[in-house]
């Protein structure tokens, strides 16, 4: 049974498939039965449509889940500037506050059996001038899964992320190597390495293979029981 009814991922820094592996989890977990569904709690870079603000990483994850929850839900804070999330919410008079976002997963948590929760950027990264990841994950008691970009540069990023985590006191339970660059020489031997000096489990290494879909890729994860 998958230990964990819900779950924040977050990153080596922004751009290295976050999305993707979240999508790819959620259709790992639909795959061992469970009803998963995923959320991004703040998107910046947001389409006008006629149903409102989407965002594109918010659409996939709804996408991926089971059942497929409201993109209200999904999205609650969607600003349209693909700005820093502090910036774009300035921009857009907004105000990031913790209860909507309380709400929103309250919701989801009652229709499913997982929620994978995607945060914005590397764990660093702000919401709002008084609000960082840590704060929102805390808030709503998620452990954390760490996506480690795996290109040049990602043994620093992967362990100075894992030490920014339990310096802020959460815990990160796995971690998912996402091959983002094709050309990365040595990918084999840094993935050992990582594997080497990260103390959680590694769940699963998603290949670079950007024609296949999140779906066809959940067969190279391994969640934990």
């Amino acid at each position: 049974m998958f230990p964990y009814p819900a779950f924040y991922v977050t990153g080596t820094d922004t751009g290295i498939g976050k999305t993707v592996t979240s999508s790819t989890l959620l259709h790992a977990l639909r795959g061992s039965g469970l009803r998963a569904v995923g959320m991004k709690p703040l998107a910046s870079g947001c389409e006008e449509t006629a149903e409102g603000w989407r965002n594109e990483d918010a659409l996939a994850l709804q996408a991926a889940s089971f059942p497929r929850p409201d993109y209200a839900l999904v999205n609650p804070y969607a600003l349209p500037q693909p700005l820093a999330p502090e910036i774009a919410a300035a921009e857009a008079g907004v105000t990031i506050e913790l209860a909507p976002l309380r709400a929103a997963f309250a919701q989801l948590r009652a229709m499913a059996d997982v929620v994978v929760v995607e945060g914005v950027g590397g764990w660093a990264a702000p919401l709002s001038g008084s609000l960082d990841q840590a704060d929102l994950a805390r808030a709503l008691d998620l452990p954390v899964v760490l996506v480690v970009g795996m290109r040049l540069g990602c043994l620093n990023h992967a362990r100075l992320s894992a030490a920014a985590i339990a310096a802020d006191g959460l815990r990160c339970v796995g971690w998912v190597a996402n091959e983002v660059d094709p050309d990365m020489a040595r990918r084999d031997e840094n993935f050992a390495l990582l594997r080497a000096r990260l103390s959680m489990p590694c769940w699963g290494r998603i290949p670079y293979d950007p024609a296949s879909a999140p779906a066809h890729l959940a067969g190279h994860l391994q969640l934990p029981d």
